[in-house]
């Protein structure tokens, strides 16, 4: 009864959660929209946009020791967690069942183990860091552990339960990601969707006042 529940109506539920909530998201911060700049411009706001856009995942050599290491951090948890999602055979075959009715190749069983290892690695790395270092502590409120923990048993829960042995456990990683799905929208994870945004915004800032940012 209630696998039933957290396969059927469940996911359901969370699913229109999530697609609702991000686009409802968006579309208020695109009408919130912006003073008009009175002041005579001195660079390009679009190309300051694109160039902030892209200049803001390059890795910077020239950062502190702590600061590189935590740029290599976020590129191994965000690169493995979306080869996960987008690549990993049980979802590529969930998304064809219950999403998109079609599939694309799913990459090796090692590459999975390894995608895992990567994106642990890389968010118990950026964790420790938000808890540790005084600065990111006091800055961190409820909303980014409770994120981060989410996405963590999602992912622990999803690897366990890769080899199908028992039917509770695919359960549980189902149930916690539409738990995710659901808080999702009202996070801070909508920086997921919302980066874009607020780096071409600050680009197109700055590249108007003839700043490189």
């Amino acid at each position: 009864m209630i696998g039933q529940f957290i396969d059927g109506p469940l996911w359901t539920f969370s699913l229109a959660v999530f697609v609702i909530g991000v686009v409802w998201r968006i579309v208020t911060i695109l009408m919130a929209g912006n003073r008009p700049d009175l002041s005579t411009p001195r660079g390009s706001a679009s190309s300051g946009a694109i160039r902030t856009i892209f200049s803001r995942s390059v890795y910077e050599r020239t950062a502190a020791t702590r600061g590189r290491l935590l740029q290599i951090a976020g590129y191994l948890f965000h690169i493995g967690l979306f080869a996960l999602l987008f690549f990993a055979k049980p979802h590529v075959d969930f998304y064809a069942e219950r999403i998109t009715g079609f599939g694309w190749a799913a990459m090796p069983h090692w590459a999975f183990i390894l995608s895992a290892e990567l994106a642990f690695l890389g968010l118990l790395l950026l964790w420790i860091h938000r808890l540790l270092s005084p600065v990111t502590r006091l800055l961190s409120d409820l909303d980014d552990h409770l994120g981060t923990i989410l996405v963590f048993l999602v992912m622990l829960t999803g690897c366990l339960a890769l080899a199908q042995s028992f039917e509770a456990l695919r359960l549980i990683h189902l149930l916690l990601a539409e738990l995710l799905l659901i808080y999702f929208p009202f996070s801070k994870l909508m920086h997921t969707f919302t980066f874009i945004m607020s780096r071409g915004y600050t680009g197109a800032t700055m590249g108007r006042k003839g700043v490189n940012a």
